[in-house]
């Protein structure tokens, strides 16, 4: 067996060294979480000597944070619903079809993504107070669904044209509707960069804080990263506390990514290669 050579050994190295810097910050975080105040104090990096697992249940008992968590799974069902059915019509239509301006809507929808989405919060809230959809679920499903689009169209459409169009001759041969092949046709082959798009679609919308904060600013509809930054300042001085809602607030995703890490890689390299 051939020993490695030194270059494959300092890759390897290099991406050990990423992975460890990458987890560390989530290593520190549940250990912390597993500590009692008093032994936090005293050691702060060290690994617990017990599990303590009453920072979760305070967290649970004390606070409504599964009430967070269910506004922000309404959210994210329902944005990235709304924006999937979109992307999906959109890039069916973009990369399958011939119409006039076809290159410049989608130049201008991948345009989108470079649009950072505070530069759109002052007239957005405007027009939403205007309309009266601050603090309602449909107003920021909306505007988050808006957000994850571009993305979304951009990669679909990437995908779709991988589709070998002797699949679409033979459905319309048959009597197809664009809808028809669009729905039994591209869909089922589609699986991988679907999956993607609402992995990554979820995680941004179940991470963000910036439109909670300023479209969401009913109490009762606070989402999971809005309340988590009033927990925080609450139990300031209670790290382990803290840690325990991270935790918490870093599950679902994170059981969401498991389920899907099949898919999610061949996903991120669908319409790379035909």
């Amino acid at each position: 067996m051939r020993a490695p050579s030194p270059g494959f050994a300092a890759k390897q190295a290099v991406l050990l060294f990423s992975a460890l810097l990458a987890l560390a910050p989530t290593a520190f975080m549940i250990m912390t979480a597993l500590k009692s105040d008093e032994e936090y104090a005293l050691d702060k990096v060290g690994l617990p000597s017990r599990l303590v697992i009453e920072n979760f249940r305070a967290v649970l008992a004390d606070s409504p944070f599964l009430g967070w968590m269910v506004n922000s799974a309404v959210l994210v069902a329902g944005a990235v619903l709304l924006s999937t059915a979109v992307s999906c019509l959109a890039a069916y239509a973009i990369a399958t079809m011939k119409f006039r301006g076809r290159d410049a809507l989608f130049f201008a929808s991948t345009t989108l993504m470079a649009v950072p989405p505070v530069v759109m919060i002052v007239p957005l809230f405007v027009l939403y107070t205007r309309l009266g959809l601050i603090s309602t679920y449909s107003g920021a499903i909306i505007i988050y669904a808006g957000l994850i689009t571009p993305f979304s169209v951009y990669l679909l459409t990437t995908f779709f044209r991988t589709v070998p169009r002797e699949l679409f001759e033979a459905a319309r041969i048959d009597g197809a509707g664009s809808l028809t092949i669009l729905s039994q046709v591209v869909l089922p082959l589609s699986l991988p960069p679907l999956l993607t798009l609402m992995v990554v679609n979820s995680l941004f919308v179940w991470n963000d804080l910036l439109i909670a904060i300023i479209f969401l600013q009913d109490d009762a509809k606070r989402t999971l990263m809005a309340g988590i930054s009033v927990f925080q300042g609450r139990y300031n001085n209670q790290v382990p506390l803290t840690m325990a809602g991270m935790v918490i607030a870093s599950a679902p995703m994170f059981i969401l990514y498991v389920l899907f890490q099949k898919h999610f890689i061949r996903g991120l390299m669908a319409g790379a290669m035909k």
